[in-house]
Parts: structure tokens; C-alpha cells; sequence
């Protein structure tokens, strides 16, 4: 009898390693990224045919949502009381009431949230108060 020897070398490439690499990196990346929860507001602004003015910097900006709640500076308050507005203004403008405050409302917004604003920067002592608008579009 004769044997002959038969070749035990696999032709081609074993892809098992490589996908259990790649399942190993696909958990530790879903395991060790964080989630954050970024508030954006989508605003309808007013439109005015005036000129635009400079940004002024270190300004204070209060946004005003469609419903009527509010963020200073990029930051949401927890309600829409006129105090808890007054603390917030307080904490980012660090009792520099002389800087400038923008109040960015929405186009829907109702003009009570926009006059709540209003009067708790001037009960503060905001001086310098201006309320952003958009060029109005051309047909």
C-alpha cells in the first residue's frame, strides 16, 4: 500500500479572529461612550427691516421657545417664574448688569414670556437690552 500525504494547510484566510476582534471593539465603544442630551431650540425669529447691529461681546442672551420657556445662556430653567429667570440672570452676568442682554424669542412666542424677560433684566438693572430679529426674505 501506498500513502500519500494529503495537505492540511487551509486555502484562504480564517476570518473567525478578526470578527471576534471586531466584536470586542463594537462593545467597548458601546459600553464606554456617553450619551449627553443637548437642548436645542429650533426658533422662528420675527422679521424687521432695520440694519443689523455688531455683536457686542460678553453679552448675556436669554432664548425664548415657541411655549414659552426659557434658556440663559444655552442653559434651560427648571420653570417660567419670573424669580427663577431673575437668578438665573443673576448667576451668568455675575452682578454685571451693566453688559449687554440679548432676548432671542421665538416668532410664536407669546408676548408675556417676552415682557417677563423684559421686566426681569430691568428689575435687576439691565440697561442695554435688544431683541434679536431676522432680515425678512425677498419673494
Amino acid at each position: 500500500m501506498q500513502f500519500r500525504r494529503q495537505s492540511t494547510e487551509q486555502e484562504g484566510v480564517n476570518l473567525t479572529p478578526l470578527i471576534d476582534v471586531v466584536f470586542l471593539l463594537l462593545i467597548f465603544f458601546m459600553v464606554s461612550t456617553t450619551f449627553t442630551k443637548e437642548s436645542h431650540l429650533k426658533l422662528n425669529l420675527p422679521e424687521a427691516a432695520g440694519p443689523q447691529s455688531v455683536d457686542q461681546p460678553k453679552s448675556v442672551e436669554i432664548l425664548i421657545s415657541a411655549d414659552g420657556s426659557y434658556l440663559v445662556d444655552g442653559q434651560a430653567l427648571i420653570n417660567k417664574k419670573i424669580n427663577t429667570l431673575k437668578s438665573a440672570l443673576s448667576e451668568v452676568s455675575a452682578g454685571e448688569y451693566n453688559r449687554p442682554l440679548v432676548i432671542t424669542a421665538d416668532a410664536t412666542a407669546h408676548h408675556q414670556a417676552v415682557v417677563r424677560a423684559m421686566d426681569a433684566a430691568g428689575q435687576l438693572g439691565f440697561v442695554n437690552l435688544s431683541i434679536t430679529t431676522r432680515q425678512p426674505e425677498e419673494n
